[in-house]
């Protein structure tokens, strides 16, 4: 079989640069627009992103669907331009809410149930498409780039959309929103084309298995099932602040929109040059086991957000909140590209190596406790606020997070072998 050559893996990588460009829009600015501009509670938001995760739970399926021959192309672009539809469709039913609210919130829900199938649809799918066409030797390498591109995505599309919504108006959120969904998708069309017409995918015989039966059989295997609950609990405690912190420096620190959407892009900043650092130290320098490098991220996560929630009771506070957010988007980064390696060593053991299906599952897991941690973040806030002054509210929720982990961090020494190698990459100089 003909393998990708690493241009073709960088062109599949932009696709997923481009499902980060449009989710950020989704997960980070529009929850802020909500809570803060519209003075809605930031449940609202929580449930709306969490119904997006919710939908996810078929990227199973997605991947059955297509494993059929000749399909990946056509659902890849085509779940990006459901999900450049259902991002506009979103910031519809933001502006309706000003004045007709039931309606805006009907559009809403209905734009974030397809953001969540065009991501599923199209992200699952790329996935496939790379595991299927990438030589066994450069699957992790192939991982790790693709997960840096959907980072630089997230953070470029922050910072850029961040200082093009200043002065911010419903017309102009508008027009970014379109402008960033039409060239998300152009730049799909572009990255993917053709490859799979050159790479086809050697059909398989095999009778499916169906998602129950799957689950069942991979949750008997004591190992993936300690990893599973593992992913689930770490993934609760990375999503908890991803609908909270916009508003927290909006409504604690008086950041604009502009300024709390570039504070995003700087932690997606953060995350991307702890990814890095992992990828060079581990692949380069051959430093740590994957064992250590999670249990740091998880710590080194656990203590930004005791910070972050401390600048809130601080003169300083907004001085500190941007290095403290930066801080934990390196120690985020630091902990995701780690698990991903442990999960892509552990994807192959245990019954008949169904890698595919451990993969989606745990996908799906993942999908779930990210719903499951923004509803939780926003909903305690909510509550909190009730109670207590505003920083004080954010400030006890950003804690509980760090308490969670710092309980992944004891899971981590648990379950992962501390002598496995980092397989961050393999790749192989002059391949």
């Amino acid at each position: 079989m003909k393998y990708l050559s690493w241009t073709s893996i960088f062109r599949l990588g932009a696709v997923q640069m481009c499902l980060g460009a449009i989710v950020v829009l989704c997960t980070s600015t529009f929850n802020r627009l909500m809570v803060v501009e519209a003075g809605l509670p930031a449940v609202l938001p929580g449930l709306l992103v969490g119904l997006h995760y919710a939908v996810q739970i078929t990227r199973p399926t997605w991947g059955y669907k297509s494993d059929t021959g000749g399909q990946r192309t056509r659902f890849i672009i085509g779940g990006m331009a459901v999900l450049a539809l259902g991002a506009l469709g979103a910031a519809l039913g933001f502006v309706l809410m000003g004045s007709l609210f039931w309606a805006g919130l009907g559009v809403s829900v209905l734009a974030y149930a397809m953001i969540g199938a065009g991501v599923g649809a199209s992200g699952t799918s790329l996935l496939a498409l790379l595991a299927t066409t990438t030589h066994p030797r450069r699957r992790a390498a192939a991982a790790t780039i693709t997960w840096l591109m959907m980072i630089f995505g997230i953070a470029v599309t922050a910072t850029i959309v961040g200082k093009a919504l200043d002065p911010y108006s419903q017309a102009l959120l508008l027009k970014v929103v379109a402008v960033v969904g039409l060239g998300a998708v152009v730049l799909t069309a572009l990255a993917v084309w053709g490859i799979e017409a050159r790479h086809p995918a050697t059909p398989s015989y095999d009778k499916p298995l169906p998602f129950r039966a799957g689950l069942a059989e991979i949750w008997a295997e004591p190992r993936a099932r300690n990893f599973t609950i593992f992913i689930f609990l770490s993934m609760v405690a990375y999503f908890m602040q991803e609908l909270i912190l916009e508003p927290y420096a909006g409504l604690a620190f008086g950041f604009t929109p502009g300024q709390s959407t570039q504070l995003s892009g700087a932690q997606n900043g953060g995350v991307f040059v702890g990814m890095l650092t992992v990828g060079i130290a581990a692949t380069g320098f051959r430093l740590g086991s994957l064992r250590a490098w999670v249990m740091a991220g998880c710590t080194g996560s656990a203590l930004s957000l005791i910070t972050i929630a401390l600048a809130g009771q601080m003169v300083a506070g907004p001085a500190v909140l941007q290095p403290a957010t930066i801080a934990l988007g390196f120690f985020n980064g630091m902990f995701a590209v780690s698990a991903i390696g442990s999960m892509m060593a552990l994807a192959g053991q245990g019954r008949e190596a169904r890698e595919g299906t451990r993969m989606g599952l745990w996908g799906a897991a993942q999908a779930v406790a990210a719903g499951l941690g923004g509803i939780l973040g926003s909903g305690a806030v909510d509550l909190a606020r009730q109670f207590m002054a505003t920083p004080t509210a954010f400030g006890l929720v950003f804690i509980a997070e760090a308490g969670l982990f710092a309980l992944a961090t004891l899971m981590a020494q648990q379950i992962i072998e501390g002598r496995t190698e980092p397989n961050i990459s393999s790749y192989v100089p002059g391949e």
